[in-house]
């Protein structure tokens, strides 16, 4: 999807999920329908789903199975994608026991820490590895994607090691920007979002 534009990219997943709200017996739904549960505007919906190639029919509007199918195929999510984390503290615990990532194809083999109380143990069946096996868990593991759930003072080295094993993306956690060459990195910093919430809260117009 390299020539897809990001912010379209970003959205597939939003559509995806969208489906699921439909009634199960439904054949086929329009974008209309799909851009309410999305949130989005039915325009947004058709140009997003015309860019990777998938079209309604005039009248009749998407099939269902189908455009779900297709945007399964797009997302890479219709093989196993496997996950490694680094961090094994309250926040990588919760991700590796998160029911979601296997309802959507991922699978976490592994959580890596530098923590001796840690290594050796498991969370949700998944064993904790010492930081220094990082690279045989990737290799042995088969490791698409890596999850940074490191204090920010670590998380760029654990980043380039990650980078070092093979591995081309990573989800990162930690409130710092990370700086690695060829490397697909999405930052997810819940601390920002929650400051931006408070701004709401107590800026201009609020309630």
């Amino acid at each position: 999807m390299a020539n897809i534009p990001p912010a379209t990219v970003a959205r597939l997943p939003l559509y995806l999920r969208s489906l699921a709200s439909l009634p199960s017996d439904r054949p086929t739904c329009s974008s209309e329908e799909l851009a309410q549960i999305a949130g989005v505007q039915s325009a947004q919906v058709r140009k997003d789903l015309s860019l990777v190639g998938l079209r309604g029919v005039r009248g009749v509007g998407y099939d269902i199975d189908g455009l779900r199918l297709q945007l399964t195929r797009l997302l890479g999510l219709d093989h196993e994608v496997r996950v490694v984390i680094v961090g094994a503290g309250n926040l990588g615990r919760a991700l590796a026991d998160f029911a979601g990532f296997r309802e959507w194809g991922f699978t976490i083999v592994g959580l890596v820490d530098n923590d001796p109380a840690k290594i050796g143990t498991t969370v949700a069946g998944v064993p904790v590895n010492a930081l220094s096996d990082l690279d045989r868990v990737v290799g042995d593991g088969e490791v698409s994607i890596g999850i940074i759930a490191t204090p920010p003072g670590a998380a760029q080295d654990v980043a380039q090691r990650l980078a070092d094993t093979g591995i081309r993306s990573i989800l990162n956690f930690a409130p710092t920007v990370l700086r690695v060459d060829g490397i697909e990195v999405r930052r997810v910093d819940l601390s920002s979002e929650l400051q931006i919430l408070a701004h709401h809260l107590h800026g201009p117009g609020a309630l």
